[in-house]
C-alpha cells in the first residue's frame, strides 16, 4: 500500500499525468520508485526527474497537505478506504483527490452522471433538474461538473430532493468555477461532495476539463446526456464512459434543434433513450429507494384542449403549477408524444 503523501508527491510532479503515475506505481512500492527516479526515466521527462531528485515535488506535497488542512480540504489517496470504489476501476486512476464533503466508497453502483450543454435551453434545464430530482429521490447519487447550464440544473435537482450529489471540478477546490456557483458548491458539501484531482491554486484551464470529464464518468455507473450540440464537451464525458465500459444514455430532442445534435447522435449510435428517471432506473436494474415525486400529468393535460394550441402562460394559469415544474412536465409529455410543441412556444394535446 502506497502512502497518500507518496501519491500526492506524484500528483505534484510537473507534467506527470494519471497514466504515467499508474505506470510508476505498478513498478513496485512507490517509496522506492520515488527514491530512485533515474531508474524510471522512460516515464519521467526532464522536469519530472529534476522535481524528484531535488525534492521539490516532496516539499510541494508537504506544503499542499498543510494548505489543504488550513482551508478544510481533505486529500484522499487511492489506497484509502473511502476513495470511490468505481473510480478505482478506471484505466488511469487519479492518485489523489482533493475533497470537501463526504465520500461514499460504494456509491458507484447507484451513481449516475447527468451532464449536458453549458448553453442549455429552458426546456433542457427544466428536464435535467426534474430528472436529477427524481433520481436523487430514488436513492441515486447524481454526479456532474458544476458547470453552467445542465450541470447546474442537475445538482439543483438532487438538492431539491434532499439527495446526494457530487460535483467534480476542472480546477483546484480554492478556484471554484464558475464563480457564480460558489453558493451551490457550499450547498452540495452539506450532503454530498465537491472534489478535484487538481492541486489547490489550479486555474480552470481548458485542458483540465477532459480529465475532469473522465472522473465524472468513472465515478458513476452510467452517464446521461440531456442536451449536447455536435461539439459539446458533454460528449467527451460520454466517450469516457464508453471507454470504461459504463452505460451511456441520452435524452432525445427535435432534429431541428442544434442542442439535440449530440444527444440524437448518441441515440443513433446505440445509447439508451431517456424520457425520465424511470428509464434510467429500469436500464440499470435499480429499484427506487424511497418515492420520487409524482409528476403532475393530469394537471397539465387537463389544461390543454385536444387539438387547440396554448402558450406556456395560458397553460400555467389553467394548471396553477410553478413555471419550472410546468416546463419540465411539458418536456416529459412531449417526449412521450402526448403533446406536440408548435412554433411560437405553443403546445397542443394529441
Amino acid at each position: 500500500m502506497d502512502s497518500t503523501l507518496d501519491l500526492l508527491t506524484l500528483a505534484c510532479v510537473p507534467g506527470l499525468g494519471p497514466r504515467a503515475s499508474c505506470a510508476l506505481a505498478a513498478r513496485g512500492p512507490l517509496a522506492g520508485v520515488l527514491a530512485r527516479p533515474g531508474e524510471h526515466a522512460d516515464l519521467l521527462g526532464a522536469p519530472a526527474l529534476d522535481a524528484l531528485r531535488s525534492g521539490s515535488a516532496r516539499r510541494r506535497a508537504e506544503a499542499e497537505v498543510r494548505r489543504a488542512a488550513a482551508i478544510g480540504v481533505r486529500i484522499v489517496g487511492r489506497d484509502e478506504a473511502d476513495y470511490p470504489a468505481w473510480l478505482q476501476r478506471v484505466y488511469a486512476v487519479p492518485p489523489v483527490l482533493w475533497v470537501r464533503g463526504a465520500l461514499v466508497p460504494a456509491e458507484g453502483e447507484r451513481a449516475v452522471a447527468v451532464v449536458g450543454s453549458r448553453a442549455a435551453t429552458a426546456l433542457g434545464l427544466a428536464f435535467a433538474r426534474a430528472l436529477a430530482r427524481d433520481l436523487a429521490a430514488a436513492g441515486v447519487t447524481v454526479v456532474s461538473g458544476l458547470a453552467r447550464g445542465i450541470d447546474t440544473a442537475a445538482h439543483l435537482g438532487a438538492l431539491d430532493a434532499r439527495g446526494r450529489t457530487v460535483a467534480v471540478l476542472g480546477s483546484g477546490l480554492d478556484r471554484l468555477y464558475p464563480p457564480e456557483n460558489a453558493a451551490l458548491g457550499r450547498a452540495i458539501v452539506g450532503d454530498g461532495a465537491v472534489v478535484s484531482e487538481f492541486p489547490l491554486g489550479t486555474s480552470p484551464w481548458k485542458g483540465n476539463f477532459p480529465r475532469r470529464n473522465r472522473v465524472i464518468a468513472g465515478w458513476a455507473r452510467a452517464t446521461v446526456v440531456v442536451e449536447a450540440g455536435a461539439r459539446s464537451g458533454a460528449l467527451s464525458t460520454a466517450r469516457a464512459a464508453l471507454d470504461e465500459g459504463r452505460e451511456v444514455m441520452a435524452v432525445p430532442g427535435h432534429p431541428s434543434q442544434p442542442a439535440a445534435e449530440g444527444t440524437n447522435a448518441l441515440l443513433r449510435d446505440g445509447a439508451a433513450l431517456v424520457r425520465g428517471a424511470g428509464d434510467v432506473l429500469a436500464e440499470l436494474g435499480l429499484a427506487p429507494r424511497g418515492t420520487a415525486p409524482e409528476a403532475p400529468a393530469d394537471g397539465v393535460l387537463a389544461a390543454l384542449v385536444r387539438g387547440v394550441p396554448a402558450g406556456v402562460d395560458e397553460i400555467q394559469a389553467r394548471s396553477g403549477l410553478a413555471l419550472p415544474t410546468l416546463v419540465a412536465r411539458l418536456a416529459e409529455l412531449e417526449l412521450a408524444d402526448a403533446v406536440v410543441r408548435l412554433p411560437g412556444a405553443l403546445f397542443v394535446r394529441r
